[in-house]
């Protein structure tokens, strides 16, 4: 089992930057990639951004702006969302997830492991 524990959410402005973080408990998470997904009252988890086992490639939604990036630290085994010029429709729970297979997945399907999630507020 691997627990992860999303931190770093909270209420921002409109043009905000914020950066989440997602703890995992095993010393092994670089052999698991890692999505970050969001669900917004009344709404679907959709897919953000991931990154992948080893080697660390990004791959995005395509609904995605360019807006958002993801980023890991193996050696603290934590994985990064960088969040920049935030809107209202940014709101939601925050959730990351792992597993460990070597494509890109992007269905909370595919995902084995998930956190707890962390509330991002946005405010006009």
């Amino acid at each position: 089992q691997v627990r992860l524990v999303e931190s770093g959410g909270g209420v921002v402005q409109v043009g905000d930057s914020l950066r989440l973080s997602c703890v995992a408990s095993t010393r092994t998470f670089s052999s698991f990639t890692v999505g970050w997904f969001r669900q917004a009252p009344g709404k679907e988890r959709e897919f953000v951004v991931g990154i992948m086992r080893n080697n660390g490639k990004q791959y995005y939604s395509d609904s995605m702006d360019g807006r958002f990036t993801i980023s890991r630290d193996n050696a603290q085994n934590t994985v990064y969302l960088h969040m920049t010029n935030l809107r209202p429709n940014d709101t939601a729970i925050y959730y990351c997830a792992a597993e460990g297979s070597f494509y890109e997945p992007q269905y909370v399907s595919e995902f084995d492991y998930w956190g707890q999630g962390t509330q991002v507020t946005v405010s006009s």
